[in-house]
C-alpha cells in the first residue's frame, strides 16, 4: 500500500467526526465523509504506523438506508455531511459516536474504575431539522480559479473554492434572501477577494446573526481597508429585501489578517445598532457579532434544560461557569444558586454577559475576562460546583490540574467535541472523578458535530 494508491471498499463504522473506517489488507483505513454501508472508491493520502488515511473520490453503491439529499449543494458544499442520512439514522450514529467515546475514556483510565456505572441517557433530538442556525459566516472568493466572485462557503476538501449556497438548508429565507443580495450587489462593483495565498484584495466574509425566536437581524460586511468602497449602496438594497426577522443592525468591520478567521479590527456601524436580541427559556440576552452563544437557539433551551436538570439543588452553592462565552449558563443557574462566577478570555462576550445579567436582573453573577488558568489562580473564593463549556479543543492540561485541585463534589462538562470530552474525561477519572449522567443533543442536524453533557461527582477518599 502506498500513497495515492486506489482502492475500493466497504465502509464497516462512521466514527466522529463523519470518518468510514474500511478494513483492507489486515489494517484499517480512515476516509472522511464516508458513512456507513457504502461501498467508496478512495485514494491513500496518509501512511503512518498503524494509521492508514484516504481521500473519498466516489460512491460507488449507496448505503441501505441513505436517501437523497434536499440540499443541492450537498456534494459541492463542506457545511453538512449527513444529509443523505434521515433525521433518526443521524441521531443514532451520533448517539453511538458519543457512546463509545465515552466507553473508551473510562476503558483508557489506568485508575481501572467504575464501580458504579454511568448512566447514558442516549441523545435528544433538535427542535429544528432544518432552517435552525442563528450565525453564519459566508467567505467571499471565487468558484473555480480565476472563475467569477462567488459569496457562500468552503467546498467539500477545499481550502480555496468557494460554493455559493443560495438554497442551503440549515438557515432560513432570510439568510439566504441577504447572501443573494450581497453576492449579486458585490458582483457589480468589480471589488476583488482577498485573496488567501497572495493577502491581497478587499472582500473577506459575510457575517449575519439572527434571533430564531426574536427574529432581530444583525449583518456585518468583513473586509480589509485595502479599499475605500461606498456601502451606502449595499445597505439600501439590504433594506428592500422581504425579509420575516427586521435588520437590527448592518455593520462593517476590518480584518487585515493574513488568517482565515475573522479578526476585528475595527468595526463601524452603519446602521442600528452592534447587537442583537434573543430569548431563551424566559431570559433576554444581547449578543455582539463575535461573542459565542449557541448556533441554535431552540436547540440550545434543550442543552441548557438538560444542564440544569443535572445541578441539581444549588441554593445554597457557588458555582463557577468556565469559558462561560455571553455567560448563557451562568445565568441560567443563577436563580437556582447562591453565587455564578463566570470566566471568559474575550473581553467583548464577558461585558457582554455584564450586561445581560443586569438585563435579567440576576445581581448574584460576576464575569470576569482572561485566561481560565490565570483567573483561578487570582481567586480566594472557593466553588461548590464547576461548569466547563470549553471551546471545542478542550482544556489545556495545566488549566485541567488546577480545575481537578479544587476537589469540588460535582462537575459538570459540556462540549461540542466528543472526541475533546473523552479526552479530558480521562484525565479527571484518574484524579478521582466518576462519570454518574451523560447525555448528547444534537445541535447541528446534517452536519457531524454534536453536543454532549456529564455530570461526573468526586469519588469519596480520592
Amino acid at each position: 500500500m502506498k500513497k495515492k494508491d486506489i482502492y475500493e471498499g466497504t465502509v464497516s463504522k462512521t466514527i466522529y467526526p463523519c470518518t468510514g473506517i474500511i478494513p483492507a489488507d489486515d489494517v484499517q483505513i480512515a476516509v472522511k465523509g464516508a458513512i456507513r454501508g457504502q461501498k467508496v472508491r478512495f485514494a491513500i493520502t496518509k501512511l503512518r504506523n498503524e494509521k492508514r488515511e484516504g481521500r473519498l473520490l466516489s460512491v460507488i453503491q449507496k448505503a441501505d438506508d441513505e436517501i437523497e439529499s434536499d440540499c443541492p449543494h450537498f456534494a459541492d458544499c463542506g457545511g453538512c455531511c449527513y444529509r443523505t442520512l434521515p433525521y433518526d439514522a443521524q441521531l443514532a450514529l451520533k448517539e453511538a459516536q458519543v457512546k463509545e467515546l465515552l466507553d473508551r475514556a473510562i476503558s483508557g483510565s489506568s485508575c481501572g474504575r467504575e464501580e458504579e456505572p454511568y448512566v447514558f441517557e442516549g441523545i435528544l433530538p433538535s427542535p429544528q431539522a432544518e432552517g435552525y442556525r442563528n450565525k453564519m459566516e459566508f467567505t467571499f472568493g471565487d468558484e473555480y480559479k480565476d472563475g467569477p466572485l462567488s459569496l457562500g462557503l468552503h467546498r467539500r476538501n477545499s481550502f480555496h473554492d468557494i460554493v455559493p449556497v443560495a438554497q442551503c438548508r440549515i438557515v432560513d429565507s432570510d439568510y439566504r434572501k441577504i447572501l443573494a443580495c450581497t453576492l449579486d450587489y458585490f458582483k457589480t462593483t468589480g471589488l476583488p477577494y482577498f485573496h488567501r495565498m497572495k493577502h491581497t484584495g478587499y472582500l473577506r466574509h459575510l457575517l449575519i446573526r439572527k434571533g430564531s425566536m426574536s427574529g432581530d437581524i444583525l449583518i456585518d460586511l468583513v473586509t480589509t481597508s485595502e479599499e475605500d468602497a461606498d456601502d451606502v449602496p449595499w445597505v439600501s438594497r439590504l433594506f428592500e429585501l422581504d425579509l420575516d426577522g427586521e435588520i437590527t443592525g448592518i455593520l462593517h468591520t476590518y480584518n487585515n489578517s493574513t488568517s482565515d478567521d475573522i479578526r476585528d479590527e475595527g468595526t463601524k456601524i452603519l446602521y442600528g445598532k452592534d447587537f442583537f436580541q434573543e430569548n431563551l427559556l424566559d431570559l433576554n440576552f444581547l449578543i455582539t457579532p463575535f461573542s459565542f452563544f449557541q448556533t441554535n437557539s431552540h436547540g440550545a433551551e434543550v442543552l441548557y434544560s438538560k444542564i440544569r436538570e443535572y445541578t441539581g439543588d444549588t441554593r445554597d452553592k457557588t458555582i463557577f461557569d468556565l469559558y462561560c462565552g455571553t455567560g448563557t449558563i451562568a445565568q441560567i443557574l443563577a436563580p437556582v444558586a447562591r453565587k455564578v462566577i463566570g470566566i471568559e478570555i474575550v473581553e467583548e462576550a464577558a461585558a457582554a454577559a455584564r450586561v445581560n445579567a443586569a438585563m435579567n436582573g440576576l445581581s448574584n453573577c460576576t464575569f470576569l475576562t482572561g485566561d481560565v488558568q490565570k483567573v483561578l489562580e487570582t481567586l480566594d473564593e472557593r466553588p461548590d460546583m464547576i461548569v466547563l463549556d470549553p471551546p471545542r479543543e478542550g482544556i489545556h492540561p495545566k488549566t485541567l490540574t488546577r480545575i481537578i485541585a479544587y476537589g469540588v463534589p460535582q462537575m459538570i462538562y459540556v462540549s461540542c467535541k466528543p472526541t475533546s470530552l473523552a479526552r479530558d474525561l480521562a484525565v479527571l477519572l484518574e484524579h478521582g472523578y466518576r462519570m454518574v449522567k451523560a447525555c448528547a443533543v444534537d445541535m447541528f442536524p446534517g452536519a457531524a458535530h454534536v453536543e454532549t453533557v456529564v455530570l461526573m461527582s468526586r469519588v469519596e477518599g480520592k
